[in-house]
């Protein structure tokens, strides 16, 4: 069965417990998109995604890009998709109007690539750094750039790469050695080689606009020394220009997804923003990314609870504890299959909100006229993205394969296109910051240097969005509570030991995950009433996810506890 988006659940989460469509209005840029039309946009992007896209899924993992004399053609199908889903206006979703944008909020940006992400993976690597390349030329691009590349990325005529990776240097992109020599007619020529890099090249779209980090010469080493270049597969002269694909990776899946090794070779480009200055140019790029990574690992993991929850609701084997009558009873009636598959649309719906909620967010922070505003929601992002980026992509892993499990022998074989999710899922956990970079990140650079003064303020923010008079609120409340003290308790520790953050900042992003989750459950539930649409899932996160946080917390408070027993003594 094809993937199916589902608005209704959307919905909900959107105006019933979110609130969202108030919040975006109030934002002049924002002011007229009112819920009905909102409605009307997702009903839309959910056909289009039902009929267009999620057909190909199975002959883009089967058929694969093909590779020959430096040309990559996509599966049979994308391009023709691809064609239709940016002459429909789909990438222009969030951009601005004046740059030929819908002028929308990112959070519906968000929901139409968790669905993309979940009908069909492998298509939506193509358009799904359009954005972040979107952001990155408009916030520093020169005039000359902007008025070339930024309303082509914006509609997605033309797609767009971010080359970071070389063999050598992996996710230490200090070691970067790509090399840009600056020209007298302002040009820069690129020398190098790239690799991982999604959608160098392939047929999709005319051009591609490769967004590569270099050094310019006499540029110090490290990070500190790298610059940002934009560099075109073709030239603004119509020739192409000195950039070529040696080779694509055969990969353990996402197979309608050409990964490419990438040369350039005196190639021509031109500087974005200043030079020593390419990380934070790209970090604009990065972030957005992340957030979409995150979407992928809820997506596809949905698209695998779909599978799993149809074919148990069919499958019959044996009879289920208290059946009656001598017939086989259905597999979801067994306790054993009805937890993996209430588990998994805890961690989906509730993993949900909170991608749906940063989305929001980015919002707020890039319109919102009151200071205080954007800097809160600056600061979900900043801290919220790492989070959601490791946890719903690990989820999304461990979760596919768990429905797979729902399968028995059936799931590891090809026909019920289970065991593709679980390949296409995988590579979330690595790319765009390994999930252990991510950790450090959360940890190391965002809540130690102030003590964990933002982190406690973020927290304090979704106390009170809580009610303690509803138990569930009170739970989160306590949670919340106790990871506010866990923080200053890693802070005070790793003055004395600072190999600690290192060592614990998987589990600390992980009791951190879990209590995000029981705030947005506990908002869930006093949205939901008695629907058993979301009272089962929600009890099925206290009983089986809930749990963990207990654990995770320990873990991390008695490596504390233990840094500062030796150093007392």
């Amino acid at each position: 069965m094809d993937y199916l988006p589902r608005p209704d659940d959307t919905r909900f989460l959107l105006h019933e417990v979110l609130d969202a469509g108030p919040q975006w209005r109030a934002l002049p840029a924002f002011a007229e998109v009112d819920d009905a039309l909102a409605d009307q946009v997702l009903e839309e992007a959910g056909k289009f995604v039902a009929e267009a896209i999620a057909p190909l899924n199975r002959t883009g993992d089967e058929v694969g890009c093909r590779f020959e004399a430096g040309a990559v053609t996509a599966p049979p199908g994308f391009r023709a998709a691809y064609q239709a889903f940016w002459q429909a206006g789909w990438p222009a979703l969030s951009a601005d109007q004046a740059h030929g944008g819908q002028g929308l909020p990112a959070v519906l940006e968000a929901v139409l690539y968790e669905w993309l992400s979940a009908a069909n993976q492998g298509f939506t690597m193509a358009p799904g750094l359009l954005h972040g390349a979107y952001e990155c030329l408009k916030h520093h691009g020169s005039p000359e750039l902007k008025d070339r590349y930024l309303a082509r990325l914006a509609s997605g005529e033309w797609l767009a790469t971010m080359c970071l990776t070389e063999a050598h240097a992996g996710s230490d992109l200090g070691l970067v050695r790509t090399r840009a020599v600056p020209q007298a007619d302002g040009a820069l020529r690129v020398s190098g080689s790239k690799m991982f890099i999604s959608g160098g090249e392939h047929d999709l779209s005319d051009n591609i606009v490769h967004l590569v980090l270099c050094r310019v010469p006499d540029a110090p080493p490290g990070p500190k020394g790298l610059s940002l270049a934009l560099v075109p597969k073709v030239l603004p002269n119509g020739q192409r220009n000195a950039v070529s694909c040696e080779r694509i990776e055969e990969k353990m899946g996402l197979h309608g997804s050409p990964t490419c090794v990438m040369r350039f070779e005196d190639a021509t480009g031109w500087l974005i923003g200043e030079p020593g200055r390419g990380l934070a140019a790209m970090f604009v790029m990065m972030n957005a990314a992340r957030l979409h990574v995150a979407l992928q690992g809820i997506g596809i993991l949905d698209a695998a609870w779909q599978k799993a929850s149809a074919y148990a609701a069919e499958r019959r084997q044996m009879r289920a504890p208290g059946a009656t009558g001598p017939e086989p009873s259905p597999i979801a009636e067994h306790p054993a299959i009805a937890r993996i598959l209430d588990t998994q649309r805890a961690w989906i719906d509730g993993a949900r909100l909170l991608a749906y909620r940063t989305g929001l967010r980015l919002d707020l922070a890039r319109h919102a006229e009151d200071p205080k505003t954007r800097a809160a929601s600056q600061r979900w992002c900043a801290l919220a993205t790492p989070v959601l980026k490791a946890a719903c992509t690990q989820q999304g892993f461990e979760g596919a394969s768990a429905c797979l499990q729902v399968f028995g022998g059936h799931g590891y074989v090809r026909e019920w296109g289970i065991e593709q999710h679980v390949r296409d899922v995988r590579v979330a956990m690595i790319y765009e910051g390994t999930n252990e970079i991510q950790a450090i990140d959360l940890l190391v650079r965002k809540v130690l240097p102030d003590a964990g003064a933002d982190f406690s303020a973020m927290l304090l923010e979704l106390r009170d969005e809580l009610d303690a008079s509803r138990e569930a609120d009170a739970d989160a409340q306590r949670r919340l509570a106790q990871l506010r003290y866990l923080a200053t308790s890693v802070a005070l520790a790793a003055k004395a030991q600072p190999r600690l953050a290192y060592e614990v900042a998987d589990d600390f992003l992980r009791v951190t995950a879990l209590a995000l989750l029981a705030w947005a459950w506990a908002r869930i539930e006093a949205s939901a009433a008695d629907d058993t649409r979301w009272t089962q899932p929600a009890a099925a996160f206290r009983r089986w996810v809930l749990p963990e946080f207990d654990m995770r917390l320990t873990m991390v408070k008695q490596a504390a506890q233990a840094v500062a027993q030796s150093a007392a003594a």
